[in-house]
């Protein structure tokens, strides 16, 4: 099985880093973050990726061109031109990159890596987002019920403490950051069958998001697997600090390798 990953945006809400590289490429513990979700899917055996590039897509295919000097210890003989490896520590993935342009949307992206999907069931996600969802568990299930796509729902974590106050205006409870409002989002980590491309209508310009997933439901072909364990988007700089206290902290609950 495939995973396509989605890894062709702008990252305008963390410019500060966006500016100079691709947002999956913004390193959480000294990796890519993009490192880090690929590494949660060879923790179930998943390790062929289609990495759908977009802006700043060279940077991706030269991290990976080059990923034996990222990770191991090298000689180079500049005089004779050779380049030794040693200390390898590679992963066993294979890799397809695939420019879909620079302001091709979610669908269009996916639409135009099609030839590389083989026609078969694959795995889809955002090249942003980490979390520690059951891969396994989220197969099953999409097997089970048959339908075009599986959606992981997650409850995302509210930014503010909430209080509990009672009629008489005391607070009877503190709540730091619970849950949201109750309502379950879109977490990516979606698993879809090879039809999901006859949804894909508008070319470059689909927003996977909206008219394909949108049709699906009304069709009952979407379904929500739920996930309640951990999961955050790396949308802002305040958002990549925390994932990386998390790293540092060693309770990073995404690592499952």
């Amino acid at each position: 099985m495939k995973v396509a990953i989605l890894a062709g945006g702008y990252g305008t809400r963390i410019c500060e880093e966006s500016d100079v590289k691709p947002k999956p490429m913004i390193d959480i513990g000294g990796k890519p973050i993009l490192w880090h979700i690929m590494k949660h899917y060879s923790t179930f055996g998943i390790n062929e990726f289609v990495i759908l590039l977009g802006y700043k897509g060279y940077v991706i295919k030269e991290y990976f061109a080059n990923y034996f000097l990222h990770n191991s210890d090298v000689t180079i003989d500049v005089k004779n031109n050779k380049l030794e490896i040693h200390n390898n520590s590679s992963e066993s993935w294979k890799i397809t990159l695939v420019d879909t342009g620079l302001e091709t949307m979610t669908g269009g992206r996916l639409l135009r890596a099609k030839k590389y999907l083989d026609d078969d069931t694959f795995m889809l996600t955002y090249g942003d987002g980490l979390g520690d969802v059951d891969i396994e568990g989220l197969l099953t299930y999409h097997k089970g019920h048959k339908g075009t796509v599986t959606i992981t729902s997650v409850q995302p974590e509210g930014r503010f403490g909430a209080l509990d106050i009672n009629e008489d205006n005391k607070v009877t409870a503190f709540l730091e950051k619970p849950k949201g409002d109750g309502s379950w989002i879109n977490g990516g980590f979606f698993v879809c069958n090879p039809n999901i491309f006859k949804y894909l209508t508008k070319g470059d310009a689909t927003i996977f998001e909206r008219l394909p997933l949108e049709s699906l439901a009304k069709e009952g072909e979407l379904h929500a697997f739920k996930h309640t364990g951990f999961w955050k988007p790396m949308d802002t700089l305040r958002d990549k600090n925390q994932l990386n206290t998390m790293w540092e902290s060693g309770c990073a609950p995404w690592k499952k390798w």
